[in-house]
């Protein structure tokens, strides 16, 4: 494990419109605001033919393939992440959504196009003091977090 050390700086509320792509509306707020580290909480709905990463595809050995999932219908998302600059120094978000439905639950990364249903509100908490950023691994060619 390895571990660094931080404060919370400024705290963003954030009110996402219908059909607001979750990953691309919160990356371009965090540019706009020269945000580069922080905590984000998504609390609302997710609009049909939304899209999340359920896992790898564990047929393939010789690739990490991402098994992409469609949700039917709107369904109601909580949803954690964080907020780390990438090799270009980009704020770079890696948030993991539940989404459900009548009994039906799907969980994933949402990096695949959660989009907003009707109103989608986000809280970002600022991280200070630390220079945690991510880099791409060259074995599996994700971007991890590097302290």
């Amino acid at each position: 494990m390895r571990f660094s050390q931080g404060s919370v700086g400024r705290v963003f509320v954030l009110r996402l419109e219908d059909e607001d792509v979750l990953n691309d509306t919160i990356e371009r707020f965090a540019h706009d605001k020269h945000l580069l580290r922080a905590l984000a909480f998504y609390l609302g709905g997710s609009a049909s033919g939304s899209k999340l990463v359920v896992g790898p595809d564990a047929a393939r050995d010789d690739a990490v393939i991402p098994l992409v999932h469609m949700l039917a219908g709107t369904r109601e998302v909580l949803a954690l992440g964080t907020i780390f600059p990438n090799e270009e120094g980009e704020p770079t978000v890696h948030m993991h959504a539940a989404a459900g439905r009548e009994g039906d639950a799907t969980v994933g990364c949402t990096r695949a196009g959660l989009r907003t249903w009707l109103v989608g509100e986000v809280v970002l908490l600022e991280i200070l003091g630390t220079e945690a950023r991510r880099e791409t691994d060259g074995a599996t060619g994700f971007e991890l977090l590097t302290l």
